[in-house]
């Protein structure tokens, strides 16, 4: 702080960039860390990365019934969305800590006072 109470601006900006740094190698584990969904008992799984991106998606021969598409289609739709939520809570664990850091108590975006 300088003398008469004002933050001293270089201070400010420096850790600005260090929370965008962090904010941006954490940004690059999501892109880069896969977490699993599942439905039907583990019929149809997912996988997507933290930052949601579907990279895999395994069916059981078990739960293909030409006759029957709708079950399976609701299948993938459930283990994809079971992926995402999980790539969400992951998301959360590592951005939220940056997140507030960023949001302050003054009301000025991107400022930590």
């Amino acid at each position: 702080m300088i003398p008469g109470g004002q933050p001293n601006m270089q201070q400010l900006l420096q850790q600005a960039q260090k929370m965008q740094q962090d904010l941006a190698r954490a940004q690059e584990e999501l892109a880069n860390t896969e977490v699993d969904g599942q439905a039907g008992g583990g019929l149809v799984k997912a996988t997507v990365t933290g930052a949601g991106e579907l990279r895999a998606l395994k069916i059981d021969p078990k739960a293909v019934d030409p006759e029957d598409t709708e079950t399976l289609a609701d299948l993938i739709v459930a283990a994809v969305q079971a992926a995402n939520q999980n790539a969400q809570t992951l998301q959360q664990q590592k951005l939220g800590p940056l997140a507030q850091g960023l949001g302050g108590g003054s009301g000025i975006p991107g400022l930590p006072f």
